[in-house]
């Protein structure tokens, strides 16, 4: 269990922060960028369950608290991502329950006929915000993974998590029926 006495370190002052192993990196470090955006993302999640219940909420809690698993398996350095009591990685059983819950909450949307536009709904407007941060959080995982080694299940989690808050986003939107569509060329 995590126990914070102390908010402030004065640690970050000069432009660093550190990772699990008490390396230290700058702030601007893709790394730190990639983590950092999950974060991000995990709060505009926070904001969309104020606007969810029932089964889309209970996703997204078990969501928010995956992403903090997330964030701790991007900020662990090292080449060994097998799980362990003391070192949080992201998991294949992760990545399969999204995709499970992508086919289930699919099954019941309409197909696509043009490009969606985020909104509909406040939920799904947040949703479609927390998908768009998700998918800068693999950029920037992937970027730093040119330079160390990353998780490669972290950023499938990152890449499946995406897809999972669009169908999520629609599934909030009346199974669809509320999306905003994309009409090309509407204001020329």
């Amino acid at each position: 269990m995590v126990k914070l006495t102390k908010i402030y370190t004065r640690g970050g002052d000069k432009g660093e922060t550190s990772l699990a192993d008490g390396a230290r990196l700058p702030k601007d470090d893709a790394r730190i960028e990639a983590y950092g955006t999950v974060d991000e993302a995990n709060s505009v999640l926070g904001v969309a369950r104020l606007s969810t219940e029932g089964t889309a909420d209970t996703m997204l809690s078990r969501i928010q608290n995956e992403l903090f698993d997330l964030g701790a398996d991007l900020a662990t350095p090292g080449d060994d991502f097998t799980p362990s009591e003391m070192t949080l990685r992201v998991t294949e059983a992760q990545v399969k329950r999204l995709e499970n819950e992508i086919d289930e909450m699919n099954d019941n949307l309409a197909p696509l006929n043009s490009f969606i536009l985020p909104g509909g709904s406040a939920a799904s407007a947040h949703v479609h915000l927390a998908r768009a941060t998700i998918r800068r959080a693999e950029r920037l995982a992937i970027t730093a993974a040119r330079e160390v080694p990353i998780n490669p299940v972290a950023i499938k989690y990152l890449n499946r998590l995406s897809d999972h808050l669009f169908v999520l986003a629609r599934h909030l939107n009346k199974q669809g029926a509320s999306d905003v569509l994309w009409v090309p060329g509407a204001t020329r």
